[in-house]
């Protein structure tokens, strides 16, 4: 186990590669959906601030962002989770204690 945190190594290298597929996937959810918003039969300037809006928006979520550190892999796991970008599914391969760790945070979120 890493010093003071609840995974391992193997975890964290893990962590790091599968991110970039799960994001990948995520932007090419959204960018699908920024399409469908373009394709409206609506005002072409109400379509442009609702795609600026959608897009200041979703740059910020861990499904395009994450700090990549090892410091908060927990916290971008559960946001991740939060988002739907990925589900809890998706951890298949990862330790027990990241598992139990990260069902433990998702658990006692307040919203």
């Amino acid at each position: 186990m890493m010093q003071g945190q609840r995974f391992t190594e193997k975890d964290w290298k893990l962590f790091r590669k599968k991110a970039v597929d799960w994001q990948e996937a995520h932007m090419d959810k959204i960018n699908k959906e920024y399409i469908e918003l373009l394709s409206r039969d609506m005002n072409p300037a109400d379509k442009f601030w609702e795609l600026e809006k959608r897009v200041r928006k979703d740059k910020k979520g861990a499904g395009v962002q994450l700090d990549m550190r090892r410091s908060v892999l927990i916290d971008n796991l559960v946001s991740l989770i939060d988002e739907g970008v990925i589900h809890f599914a998706d951890l298949e391969g990862f330790s027990d204690e990241l598992k139990e760790t990260v069902k433990i945070f998702i658990e006692r979120r307040i919203f």
